[in-house]
């Protein structure tokens, strides 16, 4: 049989059959096979291959077209990163649920497909990173630097302690990928620049000053006509969302803290005494040591015979300091190589102020001893101690109330914390409802709500309540919170006792909210109106005087050299005097509806523009070169776009 098989494909029919089968698996089937499951990605990207990167989108997406995914891996480790970002910037406010919704994954999500995007610009443009451009990199990140230097072991400590941890090879492929995905871009945001004859013009609008009248129409009065129910109703339709009633809940919570509980009682003199023994440091005056010294400065990159003849040097000059009747100040003042110690002297010196190496010598010396060479980051030192203060200890009757009163805040600090042990273990017990923990702690059960969650009501104006109080699990299971920290030394305890979600408020319970909505609409329209039909006289020659008199309004207001922003009778009204387009031959007019119904009505009479000459040159060249980098971020911005046009794209916004 098996020869039978083999005769049957291996004749000319079947190598007929088997060209005419790869046609449609390259060109529409052969790169399912390829992809990785959908399972195991969020998005993947596919690009035109780079010798026909016009090829139109109908063109079957085969093997033959650049292919890029991101990972549900790679989308759960940045979304995590964004996640501990926003919760450290924000802190209380920091919604984990809002965090969770579906438009901020798309954000994380774009995120990283336009960083694919990128990388694949690069990789078709044939850009490269040298090894030697990935160090430079690293070594210039802070986290990985001791003393403004990099540290290697501060390296790998750093890479061991991220999560997920690294190793070195990955952490540089990491960087290899930023520099490679980052370099196109970089130099396309770099290459923007603003002309010397754009710089001029904005400066001229910037300080452009405008001679101007005013006129301030009053509002019309909104009466008491009444709105037809067919209007009421029409406008309910078509503004539910303004008309919805917010979710709200009722809670039970029982509160426990420290400043509320009874003075524990005085600590005994022995206690106290103990804590005094304790903490001796604490009431010690630190030793302190007056020293001299003379550097001999080595580069940290210098050489090995560098370095020996700078040891020597130190080492002849400490000799000649040993010698009998030498003067230490004039020597360090001939020889040191530290212009900003005047002879030498250092001043007195804690433990913590100098070099390791520096101190320890130091500190083991006695006074009118002189060091041999030591060797620090900035050369060799040779050090004179010339005095040695030592530490005073406070007595124990002079910090009495001090260790009194530190005494009672520990004592008062482990009654809280036992009382919130006993809570913790009640609720364990009984995690259906706060009863058995209030009696446990010999607290009292209260109630707050409904409230909403803009509320800031009692202990509904802290965010970590209401992220427990509008959570699902606490909303459906109606169990007992974990502690919720709301203060230092003060936490409670919340059990949601009734959930309200988000509804539609029925016409009639808000009719007068509607009509009034309905009113203020109505004014606003006329407002407008009318501004466009004062504005349109003012167009055909009228002045704003005589506007005014015929409108029995206000005389006009003359206002000049009426700066860019300036505040001006209401937020817009300023923007609304520069959006005016200037008239040769006569004066240009507008106006702005303002929201409570008024119209400020006005006229541009004369326009000032910046003085060039005036503009501070180094102020010049700082605008000038941020417009050019905010120019160059539109750029690489709209090369991305461009791009993903070119690109397919799919995402599986089931796997986010």
């Amino acid at each position: 049989m098996l020869r039978k098989i083999r005769e049957k494909t291996t004749g000319w029919v079947a190598m007929t059959i088997l060209a005419i089968l790869i046609v449609p698996f390259a060109l529409f089937g052969l790169d399912q096979y390829l992809v990785q499951s959908g399972t195991s990605t969020v998005a993947s990207i596919k690009a035109p291959p780079t010798w026909w990167s016009s090829a139109p989108s109908f063109w079957p997406a085969s093997v033959l077209w650049r292919h890029e995914e991101v990972s549900t891996e790679e989308f759960r480790n940045r979304f995590e990163q964004v996640r501990q970002q926003q919760r450290a910037d924000q802190g209380d406010a920091f919604d984990a649920r809002a965090f969770e919704d579906m438009e901020n994954k798309r954000a994380v999500l774009d995120s990283l497909i336009d960083q694919k995007i990128q990388a694949m610009a690069a990789q078709a443009a044939g850009v490269t990173v040298s090894d030697s451009m990935v160090i430079d990199e690293i070594q210039r990140i802070p986290a990985f630097q001791v003393d403004g230097r990099f540290d290697p072991q501060r390296y790998q400590l750093a890479l061991a302690s991220q999560v997920p941890a690294r190793t070195p090879a990955q952490f540089d492929q990491l960087v290899r990928e930023s520099l490679e995905q980052g370099l196109v871009m970089t130099a396309l945001a770099e290459s923007n620049f603003v002309t010397d004859a754009e710089m001029d013009r904005l400066i001229r609008l910037l300080g452009e000053q405008r001679d101007v009248a005013v006129v301030v129409v009053p509002a019309a009065d909104p009466g008491t006509v009444a709105v037809p129910d067919a209007q009421v109703q029409a406008w309910y339709d078509a503004h539910l969302a303004d008309y919805r009633a917010p979710e709200q809940v009722t809670i039970e919570y029982i509160s426990l803290e420290a400043a509320d509980m009874p003075a524990p009682p005085p600590a005994d003199e022995a206690a106290l005494r103990q804590r005094y023994d304790q903490q001796s440091e604490k009431f010690a005056e630190q030793e302190e040591r007056l020293a001299s010294h003379i550097l001999v400065e080595v580069d940290p990159d210098a050489d090995a015979a560098t370095v020996q003849a700078a040891q020597a040097k130190a080492a002849g000059l400490a000799a000649q300091a040993r010698a009998e009747g030498t003067d230490f100040a004039a020597l360090a003042e001939k020889n040191s190589d530290d212009a900003a110690s005047a002879g030498g002297d250092l001043g007195w010196i804690n433990r913590g102020m100098m070099p390791g190496a520096l101190e320890d010598a130091l500190f083991a010396m006695a006074p009118g001893e002189i060091s041999d060479p030591v060797k620090t980051e900035f050369g060799f030192h040779v050090i004179r101690l010339r005095e040695v203060k030592a530490g005073e200890r406070e007595s124990f009757e002079a910090v009495r109330e001090t260790l009194a009163r530190e005494q009672a805040e520990a004592d008062r600090e482990g009654m809280f914390n036992d009382l919130s042990s006993r809570v913790v273990d009640a609720v364990l017990e009984n995690p259906s409802g706060l009863g058995f923990a209030a009696e446990a702690a010999n607290l009292k059960v209260q109630k707050l709500g409904p409230f909403d969650a803009s509320s800031t009501d009692g202990i509904a104006a802290s965010p970590a309540v209401k992220r427990a109080a509008f959570s699902e699990v606490l909303i459906q299971d109606g169990t007992v919170s974990d502690p919720i920290e709301v203060g230092p030394d003060h936490n409670v305890w919340i059990r949601v006792v009734s959930h309200t979600p988000a509804e539609a408020q029925p016409l009639a319970a808000v009719r007068d909210q509607v009509v009034e909505a309905v009113r203020r609409d109505g004014l606003e329209k006329a407002a407008r109106e009318r501004a466009t039909a004062l504005r349109s006289r003012l167009e055909k020659g009228e002045s704003l005087a005589d506007v005014a008199s015929a409108e029995s309004l206000p005389e006009p207001e003359a206002l000049t050299a009426v700066p860019r922003g300036a505040p001006l009778i209401a937020p817009g009204v300023s923007d609304a005097l520069f959006a005016v387009q200037a008239k040769e031959g006569g004066p240009a007019s507008g106006s702005k509806v303002l929201e409570d119904g008024r119209i400020v009505l006005f006229t541009v009479d004369k326009v000032i523009p910046g003085n060039v000459a005036e503009f501070p040159q180094e102020q010049r060249e700082m605008l000038q070169q941020q417009l050019g980098q905010a120019a160059g971020i539109d750029d690489v911005q709209a090369l991305v776009a461009g791009m993903r046009k070119s690109m397919k794209i799919r995402v599986l916004e089931q796997n986010l």
